[in-house]
């Protein structure tokens, strides 16, 4: 019996088995976008007799992107009288400060499914107003009637007393199926981003939970089902049912896990995990093998990141990997915009009817499709077994002027999008991108890597084994993962006690456990997420926040901190696959030449077969490396070489 890891992509899903020896095989099927859990089960049927499926799915963030073929369902609000309007009104923060033409996100929740009861809990605690079930009982019965499928309840400093919001949820539970109460996913301060973040997890329950039933009754008994969370850890499937705001960031999750792990194996202590797919473009960065985790984050907007909240989304409060999303990938469409200029994205193909090449019926041109009229990819994907189409793509492109001048330039579009991906997580970090390592994986990252990394001054780019599949490889680097979280204790080391003694009767075994506190100057606005020892005092603290502040903000302050909130994570340790070198040996010849464009001029580049190529192979630019997932384009002023672990190691001359 084998353990199979999926990662299910807007365009692909890709699956990676690991067999009881060790061994490791791969594949990728289409995605099916209206039911997705379809592709999984044929997959797994595929790969023979499965024990185990790691999974990392994009479902919560495409219904918070709004995909087509995904119904979102309706949501009722119970919310503390006189805060009805929190979710709407939000911060005043504006992600494009002089565009007159914004629009705020629209609200979750429409004002008549946000019901207002009368209770009051102060900012001590103490219960002013008790809630009446009386109150609770026709509110539900007015949600109902209105046609919402889950109801969030969010209350006035519940965070520190949540006696009313309970008696809310166990009243609502009576009536609906999907109930979330404020404290249990944001037990933290500030109401407008607690709110947020249950109106989110309420939106999400019923579509999570129902993807997760259809997908473990097509599996069937005998084959368990674990979830990749957004902070990089593996829960089960009740608690992805009951905390889908897990899931919003799962797949670029595991891509970054994967960057940390590799990067330990082969020594890079700074790397960029640059994971470009079908649809979107993600970053994240690694430090001393670290992975940066933050407890904010913004999705459904312009582009998914944390920190910094910019406006154009949803907050959510929890614990997520700190990377950024943009909509820079394979399938990302090129159109003309209502002035004649040239426009790459914000909409993406899919995978129906996909890029043109794919001869699925898609008429817009994508990424893709220029990378293939430019010669930078085979007429061929996936070991030979899925055949391009150049003749319409060359039509479309026509279509929109010179076909080639085009295709050129939404690549350069294109790259510097996803460029501001890296800046998110670097430059807005007070990160220099140009010490790093660029680790490019994801079918699209190895032909945008050098010319990404040019725009942003790194001059060494990785690129691992397996990259299209190298998120679905992460999952089979994750460990177990569970967090609990509490707000401004007054004895620090004995509320992180009580945090990991709950975990650890959840978890059972636990390995290790990694504490987080989320600090600020007293007088601060907002805080910063940082990592401190075990066991830890409130100067343990300081010098963790004042080394980070210094970082993002170039200053320290001589002045008192104070600790909101504390979170605690339980690991427990999984057994890793095994990642061979290159052979010693094998041929360093090209197989053949391709015509293609890499700057500006059409140049004759010859193409080698990544598969064999032994340690010691080194070549200089311009030149093409196939293999059965991906492209690696090496332009001219690179050299190529494999590196430890049969990587591909790109270095600027």
């Amino acid at each position: 019996m084998s353990t199979i890891a999926v990662d299910v992509g807007g365009t692909f899903t890709d699956f990676v088995r690991i067999d009881e020896h060790g061994n490791v095989t791969q594949f990728k099927l289409l995605t099916d976008v209206r039911a997705p859990e379809r592709t999984v089960i044929e997959g797994v049927r595929k790969a023979g007799a499965v024990r185990e499926l790691l999974h990392a799915s994009t479902i919560a963030t495409n219904a918070l992107r709004g995909q087509v073929h995904l119904e979102v369902p309706k949501v009722g609000m119970l919310v503390t009288r006189g805060f009805r309007d929190v979710i709407e009104i939000g911060r005043q923060n504006r992600p494009k400060l002089y565009d007159l033409l914004f629009e705020k996100p629209r609200p979750l929740v429409p004002r008549e499914l946000r019901i207002e009861v009368d209770e009051r809990v102060d900012a001590r605690g103490e219960v002013l107003r008790e809630l009446n079930v009386d109150e609770v009982r026709r509110a539900a019965e007015t949600l109902k009637s209105r046609g919402a499928a889950a109801v969030a309840v969010t209350f006035l400093n519940s965070s520190v007393n949540p006696h009313n919001e309970e008696i809310a949820k166990r009243v609502l539970s009576e009536e609906f199926e999907f109930v979330v109460a404020s404290h249990e996913v944001a037990p933290e301060p500030r109401e407008y981003e607690r709110f947020s973040t249950a109106v989110v997890n309420a939106l999400l329950m019923p579509i999570v939970s129902s993807y997760v039933s259809r997908l473990v009754e097509g599996l069937g008994d005998g084959c368990e089902v674990y979830v990749m969370s957004s902070s990089g850890g593996l829960v089960d499937t009740d608690e992805a049912r009951r905390r889908p705001i897990h899931m919003i960031e799962s797949g670029p999750a595991a891509g970054v896990v994967a960057a940390s792990e590799f990067a330990r194996l082969i020594g890079e202590p700074k790397v960029i995990s640059f994971d470009v797919g079908g649809t979107t473009a993600k970053a994240g960065s690694v430090v001393n093998y670290e992975i940066e985790l933050t407890g904010e984050y913004e999705v459904g907007g312009e582009a998914h990141h944390g920190r910094i909240v910019k406006g154009s989304g949803y907050p959510v409060r929890s614990t997520f990997i700190d990377l950024a999303e943009v909509s820079a990938g394979g399938g990302t469409m090129i159109e003309l915009d209502e002035f004649g200029a040239l426009r790459v994205g914000p909409m993406g193909a899919g995978a129906d009817p996909g890029p043109i090449c794919y001869g699925r019926g898609g008429r817009v041109p994508t990424v893709t499709d220029a990378n293939l009229l430019l010669g930078l990819l085979p007429d061929r994907l996936l070991g030979g077994e899925m055949p391009l189409i150049r003749a319409p793509v060359e039509e479309a492109f026509r279509r929109l002027g010179d076909p080639y001048g085009i295709a050129r330039d939404s690549l350069r579009i294109a790259h510097l999008e996803a460029a501001r991906s890296i800046r998110l997580v670097t430059v807005e970090r007070g990160l220099d991108p140009s010490e790093f390592a660029l680790f490019a994986f994801g079918g699209a990252g190895p032909q945008f890597a050098p010319f990404v990394a040019e725009e942003l001054g790194i001059r060494r780019v990785v690129i691992p084994p397996h990259p299209g599949v190298f998120s679905a490889l992460g999952l089979l680097m994750a460990d177990w993962r569970l967090e609990a979280r509490a707000s401004f204790p007054s004895d620090l080391e004995g509320a992180f006690r009580r945090l990991e003694e709950g975990l650890a009767s959840r978890l059972g075994r636990v390995d290790f456990f990694v504490r987080m506190a989320d600090v600020r100057y007293r007088g601060q606005g907002w805080e910063l997420t940082v990592q401190v020892p075990r066991p830890c005092t409130l100067e343990d603290v300081r010098m963790a926040f004042e080394e980070k502040h210094l970082t993002v903000y170039g200053v320290k302050l001589e002045r008192e901190i104070e600790v909101v909130t504390v979170r605690a994570i339980a690991v427990s340790v999984r057994r890793k696959p095994v990642l061979p070198e290159a052979p010693t040996s094998g041929s360093t010849e090209p197989i053949t030449t391709r015509r293609t464009v890499m700057r500006d001029d059409w140049v004759e580049a010859p193409v080698y077969r990544r598969e064999g190529l032994p340690r010691g192979f080194r070549a200089e630019g311009p030149a093409l490396i196939d293999e059965y997932n991906s492209t690696t384009v090496v332009p001219d002023g690179w050299t190529v070489s494999v590196g430890p672990k049969a990587s591909l190691v790109l270095e600027r001359t």
